[in-house]
């Protein structure tokens, strides 16, 4: 097993780049997002005008080339841009991810140049906002069942069918969307579909209730004899499974970030009040029951991004990080769980009031076990990996 201590490989320039972009994020949380933060999320609230805000910033179209309108930065940068977000308001570095990794990134990796030149800079400015659609109602993990259709007529593509769970489902003003070209169960049998906001027979549905990320819309999409034209297929005929699989190994280092943001962010108010918490005349901090737990969040923290930046470092080197990635996601979300779990209890009943931001990390924790490859996923996939 080869160990890589990836802070080596970082470059004094990367390294000062990724700060900047930590700062310029921070600011831009505590400005934007933290006077909302729980209006917010009690209202289910999904704030377009914040992430626009965030696109004027460059924040979503970071890994996208300035050729196309964006950043034109790498994943260590865009794994800090997430972490400080989230620390404040993970609904919005959700979102943030979630518009960068998927539905840009989608584009960025597997679009012409013509398609690139189309839809990237209004994605990267935040003109538009995109969504991403793989799930359906019967097919969580088994992406190969689904139903959704596409099939040809002349140089047209006719989509029926409904994806469920999309982050954006309602508000995106474009969104790539995988359908069934094939035979069920046949990984050749899907393809990648852009599909604009206002084309006829797309529709929003149902938009979740959610624990928690509440301010990040997730919605169904509905597809009813959609009409696209034969130019907004993504890659070949076949090939969307294969590019789905592909942009979630990044998505999943995204996944890793946000709750390694989260964990910081639930780590941070813990500390923060042990220190100002007296009982039985000092600081609970001082108690070895609470030292202990502090130590122990704060090594799992460190643990989680260290493997983050390892995978950041791969998928910025162009090299296969598909284990690395499952493993950072599945790592970093479990720790995710277990620190807003104990940050909760360092609070002691105020942990439960929400008055206190601990628990809104609590309720926003769980989502990172699940979203883009449940842990039960990311060990079949770290699996398969280390079998091969």
């Amino acid at each position: 097993m080869n160990i890589d201590l990836t802070l080596d490989r970082m470059d004094t320039h990367t390294l000062e780049t990724r700060q900047m972009v930590a700062d310029s994020a921070r600011e831009f949380a505590l400005q934007y997002l933290k006077p909302h933060v729980m209006k917010w999320d009690e209202a289910q609230h999904f704030p377009v005008d914040a992430m626009k805000q965030a696109g004027s910033l460059g924040f979503l179209g970071m890994l996208v080339p300035e050729t196309y309108g964006g950043s034109g930065l790498g994943y260590h940068e865009y794994v800090a841009m997430i972490e400080e977000i989230s620390k404040v308001d993970p609904s919005i570095g959700l979102s943030v991810a979630a518009h960068n990794s998927l539905c840009t990134n989608h584009i960025l990796k597997f679009g012409t140049e013509s398609q690139k030149l189309r839809w990237l800079p209004k994605l990267a400015s935040g003109e538009w906002i995109g969504a991403w659609g793989l799930t359906e109602h019967n097919t969580g993990s088994d992406a190969g069942g689904m139903n959704a259709t596409a099939k040809k007529q002349g140089n047209e593509w006719v989509l029926n069918g409904s994806k469920n769970f999309i982050t954006h489902g309602i508000s995106s003003d474009i969104a790539v969307v995988i359908f069934r070209t094939g035979e069920k169960g046949d990984s050749h049998g899907m393809s990648a579909f852009a599909i604009e906001r206002g084309t006829p027979g797309f529709s929003s549905g149902k938009k979740e209730d959610k624990m928690g990320m509440r301010a990040s819309e997730t919605a169904e999409m509905i597809f009813d004899n959609c009409h696209i034209p034969e130019e907004n297929l993504i890659g070949e005929v076949g090939e969307g499974f294969i590019q789905s699989m592909k942009i979630l190994d990044g998505g999943r280092i995204s996944i890793a970030a946000l709750s390694i943001g989260i964990a910081k962010g639930a780590y941070e108010a813990a500390l923060q009040y042990s220190k100002e918490r007296v009982q039985f005349g000092k600081p609970i901090s001082s108690f070895q029951g609470i030292s202990f737990k502090l130590a122990e969040i704060a090594t799992n923290i460190e643990a989680a991004e260290l493997l983050t930046q390892n995978a950041s470092q791969l998928i910025n080197e162009g090299k296969k990080m598909t284990k690395q990635s499952a493993m950072c996601k599945l790592f970093a979300s479990e720790m995710c769980v277990k620190t807003t779990n104990e940050a909760l209890q360092i609070f002691g009943g105020y942990g439960y009031s929400k008055e206190f931001p601990v628990e809104k990390f609590y309720r926003d924790a769980k989502l990172c076990t699940i979203g883009e490859g449940t842990s039960e996923i990311q060990k079949v996939v770290i699996s398969k990996q280390l079998l091969k």
